[in-house]
């Protein structure tokens, strides 16, 4: 028998960030400014970021994200691709970009992009308790270090509020029923893993239901993950200060992976390529007129081929824009 070979050096999870060909399209004429200043609001593993830095040599990034591994795991990633000289990587929730820009100088950029949701690496650590297909601590925090986990939602909140994070968070039909089994298991032992609550969403849909529609626990996971990280909240302040910071001929994208994140882009983006002169004018008013031109139709999903080869992916849509003035 031959002797054991040397260890296998641990690989980094691989990393295949969704509509990347176009994304790197629509935000490709503000990137290749002169000076440009791309922001990744959320940075997650910089698999955009960097692709965007390979194709634009005088590209400079701001990255932000609020967690930490995330951070490190991109920074090593970005220093392998030869962009370390380029990048400034900030520990921020991506609503806090106007205080970033502040304190870096930073005046406006010619790009902003947002890729909402889990990233990868929260995905593939069983440990962050964001999925339901392997037991690990109930957390669900982006940040590691701050606030609520998702086990003190599930064990504090009353049933009444919980079901209406289940409801409004995951579009979850069986909301008031879960909630009520999860008041009434609570009681017994507070939850504190993934498996349990997990099992429990299961027993507490009809049969026939949990046959269709991927797994059952999967529009509960989703709800307490917003509810735990503000997303939506977030998401709210986070794109008009995105938008504020853009230079004139600046671009933003951003995708998203529920009806929820989509409706709040949608609305705020279409918001800002409306006119809004007084109806009662009779010609349009130049500083009523729209400060966004929009790129895309509707949200644009990805490929089947590229959901056939990252199946994450099929739930993701972009939608993006162009400053075409300051406002007044």
């Amino acid at each position: 028998m031959s002797a054991p070979g040397p260890a296998a050096t641990p690989q980094p999870p691989v990393h295949v960030p969704v509509l990347l060909e176009r994304v790197t399209e629509l935000l490709a004429p503000a990137c290749a400014a002169p000076g440009a200043v791309l922001v990744d609001a959320t940075l997650g593993l910089a698999g955009h970021s960097t692709a965007l830095l390979d194709a634009h040599p005088g590209l400079r990034l701001i990255g932000l994200d609020r967690d930490p591994d995330a951070r490190a795991e991109a920074a090593r990633r970005l220093e392998a691709a030869g962009h370390a000289d380029r990048v400034t990587l900030v520990p921020a929730v991506f609503d806090e970009l106007p205080d970033v820009l502040d304190r870096l100088g930073v005046d406006e950029v010619q790009a902003v992009l947002f890729d909402l949701g889990v990233s990868s690496l929260q995905l593939d650590r069983p440990d962050r308790g964001f999925s339901y297909s392997t037991d690990a601590p109930l957390d669900m925090r982006m940040n590691p270090e701050a606030g609520r986990t998702a086990a003190d939602v599930v064990n504090t909140y009353p049933a009444k509020e919980l079901a209406r994070v289940l409801r409004v968070y995951g579009e979850e039909r069986f909301a008031s029923r879960i909630a009520a089994a999860i008041e009434r298991e609570r009681a017994r032992e507070p939850f504190t893993s993934t498996a349990r609550l997990a099992d429990l969403v299961r027993a507490s849909i009809p049969a026939a239901t949990r046959r269709t529609g991927g797994h059952p626990a999967k529009r509960t996971f989703q709800a307490l993950r917003i509810e735990v990280n503000d997303e939506l909240g977030v998401l709210e302040r986070a794109l008009p200060a995105a938008i504020e910071a853009l230079a004139v001929g600046g671009r933003i994208a951003v995708i998203t992976f529920h009806s929820l994140e989509d409706r709040i882009v949608k609305q705020t983006l279409a918001e800002g390529a409306t006119d809004h002169t007084p109806p009662e004018m009779p010609v349009p008013l130049p500083e009523h007129s729209p400060v966004l031109r929009l790129l895309t139709r509707g949200g644009e999903a990805a490929s089947d081929a590229e959901v056939a080869a990252n199946p994450r992916s099929a739930s993701a849509r972009v939608r993006a824009a162009e400053r075409i003035r300051r406002a007044a």
